[in-house]
């Protein structure tokens, strides 16, 4: 169990001036991930190091968006003005997850641009949704090789600043997350404010960047 990647819901801007604005921030260009088919979202990418990515996804007018919860969840943020969206963990098998959690994953995939297919699963949107301080979870199918963060190295994420509660996440982890936090510098703020994440921090070209 990892951090996986960020997620940031492009604002009214659109997808293309919100990688513009954020890529001249971090001294990084996005590039162009793909569309996702089931979700009726699209997004671009940002390798970082360590593993990770950041992404920032925009909501298509596609009949997928409106039933599934992902697009649903991309579409009200970027109608609250767009921002960050939430964080993802990956793991080896989403099976004990699935049976604790009592949910079904969902299968996701989008083409990149060089054609090449990416396949997961996924699960707990609908926590996301309803608790935005909680990740969700994904399990990767496509080969290792092929993960977004392929090429990153310039940009690393250094600190997450979350609005919420430490047990709860842990709860939500299954008791696990000091697999995830301990690799990372997380800082719980406004405890009894709206949950989520509420900045990322960033090592860049340019020095620490908070997002």
């Amino acid at each position: 169990m990892q951090l996986d990647h960020l997620a940031f819901a492009a604002g009214p801007e659109g997808l293309d001036e919100t990688t513009r604005r954020l890529g001249g921030q971090l001294g990084a260009r996005f590039v162009e991930g793909g569309f996702h088919p089931r979700f009726g979202t699209r997004n671009r990418i940002l390798p970082l190091a360590g593993g990770q990515y950041l992404e920032v996804v925009e909501v298509l007018d596609h009949p997928a968006a409106e039933k599934a919860p992902f697009g649903q969840a991309v579409r009200a943020r970027s109608e609250d003005g767009g921002g960050w969206l939430g964080w993802v963990v990956s793991v080896d098998d989403l099976g004990p997850f699935e049976q604790r959690l009592g949910r079904t994953a969902v299968d996701g995939s989008r083409f990149t641009p060089e054609g090449h297919q990416l396949r997961w699963r996924q699960l707990g949107v609908k926590g996301l949704q309803s608790d935005p301080q909680l990740p969700f979870f994904v399990q990767w199918l496509s080969d290792p090789g092929q993960h977004p963060s392929a090429g990153g190295g310039e940009v690393a994420l250094s600190k997450l600043e979350i609005a919420g509660d430490h047990d709860r996440v842990d709860e939500w982890l299954g008791g696990k997350a000091n697999l995830v936090l301990d690799q990372l510098d997380i800082e719980w703020v406004a405890p009894n404010g709206q949950p989520g994440v509420v900045a990322a921090v960033f090592t860049t070209p340019n020095g620490l960047v908070r997002v």
